[in-house]
Parts: C-alpha cells; sequence; structure tokens
C-alpha cells in the first residue's frame, strides 16, 4: 500500500504517517514547512519531521509546495498512492487576512492542483481532504444559545448533539480561511461526483494531540497547555471565554479515514469533531489545563471575539457513525489532555 500525505509534518498529517508507517505501508510526505512562514519559529515543524525520520520505517519525505502544479503532478505520478490524505494547509482563521493570496493559492489552487494530479495520474486512489468546520462560517451561531455559568450551550432539545452536514455554508460570514477552505471542501467533492475519483471531506472541528506545533492563531489547546507548562499568561478573545468546541485526539481522525479508504462513498462529506462527550468551553479548559499543571492559568481578555467566530460548536457524529459503525471515538477530553500535556513537557525537556 501506498500512502501520500500533504502537511506530512503537522498535527494530523505527521499521525496519518506514523499510523500508515506502523501498518507496513510505504507512506510518502510533502511538506515544505510554510507553517514557519505562516506563524514564525513557534510554527515550525522541523523537530517533527526529525522525529518521523527517527522513528517510521517506510517514510519518504518530499520538500515540495503543493501550489507547484508541475511538482504535484510529479510526485503522484512516481508515488502511484492508493491513498492520498491533503493536509496542508494555510490553517489560520485569523492569519488569513493579512496574506489572502497564499490562503487561497494553497488552501483553494493547492487542492485543486492535486486533484487534477490525482484525476490523470491516479484515478483509483482514494483522496481525503482534511476540511474544516469554518466552512459553515457563523451560521451556527443562528442557533438558539443559553448562557450558563462557565459555557454556552444550545437552547432546543433538537440541537442537544451539536452541528450536522446539513447546515449551510453560505449567506454568511467565513472569515477570508473558512471561503478559502470552502473553495477546496466543494472542490473535491466535485471531482467525486462529477469524475467518480473516490473523494471523501471531512471537517474537522479542534483537531488535537501530542505533535502540535500550536501557536495563538491555530491549535488553541496545545498552545494552552504551552502557555500553561512556560508559566505565561493566556489571552482570552470574546465571549467570556464562555465559547465551546469540541476535542478530537489525531489518532481517531485518522482512523476515520481508514474507514473511508476501506470503503469510499465518492463526493461524501462527515463533521469529524470530539462529539459532546468531549466539549467544553474556554473557561472550563483553562481551568483542567490548570490543575493538570497543579496552578492557575494567568489570564487576560480581549473582548473584541474573533470575525466569524463561532459561540458554540458542537460536532453531530451522527452520520459518521452510520455510514462507519465501526469507527467511533477512543480518546476521551481527559484521555487527550493527558496526550497533550506529555507531548509538551517531552518537547520542553529538549
Amino acid at each position: 500500500m501506498n500512502v501520500l500525505v500533504t502537511g506530512s509534518s503537522g498535527l494530523i498529517g505527521s499521525e496519518a504517517v506514523r499510523y500508515f508507517d506502523q501498518r507496513g505501508a510505504q507512506v510518502h510526505g510533502v511538506d515544505n514547512n510554510m507553517r514557519a512562514d505562516f506563524f514564525g519559529p513557534g510554527g515550525d515543524t522541523t523537530w517533527t519531521l526529525h522525529h518521523l525520520r527517527e522513528t517510521c520505517k517506510r517514510f519518504e519525505h518530499h520538500n515540495l509546495d503543493i501550489r507547484n502544479r508541475a511538482a504535484m503532478a510529479k510526485v503522484i505520478q512516481e508515488t502511484a498512492p492508493d491513498l492520498i490524505i491533503h493536509c496542508a494547509a494555510q490553517p489560520s482563521h485569523d492569519l488569513a487576512k493579512f496574506r489572502p493570496f497564499d490562503d487561497f493559492d494553497v488552501n483553494a489552487g493547492g487542492t485543486l492542483n492535486l486533484l487534477e494530479a490525482t484525476r490523470l495520474h491516479a484515478p483509483d486512489a482514494v483522496f481525503i481532504l482534511m476540511s474544516t468546520n469554518k466552512v459553515y462560517g457563523d451560521v451556527p451561531n443562528e442557533l438558539p444559545l443559553t448562557e450558563l455559568p462557565t459555557r454556552y450551550d444550545y437552547a432546543r432539545p433538537e440541537d442537544y448533539h451539536g452541528i450536522d452536514e446539513n447546515c449551510r455554508v453560505d449567506r454568511c460570514t467565513h472569515s477570508l480561511f473558512g471561503a478559502s477552505k470552502l473553495a477546496g471542501d466543494v472542490i473535491t467533492q466535485e471531482y467525486g461526483r462529477y469524475f467518480g475519483l473516490k473523494t471523501g471531506v471531512f471537517r474537522g472541528g479542534c483537531l488535537t494531540g501530542p505533535f502540535h506545533s500550536a501557536v495563538q492563531l491555530h491549535g488553541f489547546l496545545a498552545y494552552m497547555v504551552r502557555v500553561a507548562l512556560r508559566g505565561e499568561t493566556y489571552t482570552i478573545i470574546g465571549y467570556e471565554g464562555k465559547q465551546v468546541r469540541d476535542q478530537i485526539h489525531s489518532e481517531d481522525v485518522i482512523r476515520a479515514f481508514e474507514a473511508f479508504y476501506k470503503n469510499p462513498r465518492p463526493g461524501e462529506v462527515y463533521n469529524l469533531g470530539g462529539g459532546r462527550a468531549n466539549a467544553a468551553s474556554l473557561r472550563e479548559l483553562l481551568d483542567r489545563v490548570g490543575q493538570a499543571v497543579g496552578h492557575e492559568i494567568p489570564t487576560t481578555y480581549d473582548p473584541q471575539a474573533r470575525v466569524g467566530d463561532h459561540i458554540c460548536y458542537i460536532t453531530d457524529l451522527a452520520k459518521m457513525r452510520a455510514h462507519y459503525p465501526d469507527w467511533d471515538l477512543t480518546r476521551s477530553l481527559d484521555d487527550i489532555l493527558e496526550d497533550v500535556l506529555r507531548g509538551a513537557r517531552a518537547a520542553n525537556s529538549h
């Protein structure tokens, strides 16, 4: 089995490399560490690449830019992948407004480059896009909410399990990042529905794990843990820290990809997150992380919420569970926090 992973030094990409390498696949990774360019030293993924090279037996790294159309065609033609996992992205909701061309060229143009190369050179491959719940823009904020002492929650019983794939994706505010990811999302669906490629789109919520090169603008749980361990101050942005997110461990994400690979449904879309069981507000997570590290985390507050930010987002996993009944979450929120802490402490010791 040949697997090609873009963004192979990122959180989900590196998890995919390790997961499939351990199962005997030949894994090719495409990554040019553009995360360091986007986010500075804190976003540098060189350490992850070193770890992959040290621990994986059948991993080959390709220092390529997905915006390079010819390079993408060549690498797909030469590696002849059975599975393509496309994780490379400009991933920040906030950064996109400062670098709109880079954001769109990576998230939309780079995705099109890979899809067309797949159609021409590996038409039988399964192609998985790591999309985002930001494709829904601020539509989730239209649901009636109730404000509780430490979090917001859905006010109506019918919304209890969260956001499903029927949520609309237009006539709303996305952020430029949400718009560029939506463009890649829709065109990936189209290559499945129009051309018949085995494409699948996974709209991720808060994806996390021990190999996250987290920064303030992306990867908030891992960033929060890093801040706590260093004794720094965490800035809460908007909603008094009551905004809710559901956390899913990176390995559970890859297990979902594997399930789709074994039984692909061309052009299908799945919401993928931690669900209600793994949901917590920013304020609640600050408290849990503080307890885990043994001291309260100092905070400052910026009342200006991010444009298009979700107030309460919980992933409805019903469709994924119905289509792939052998898949489910294996990591609780406590498990996730413990793993992220372990990874951060190991990184700090080096």
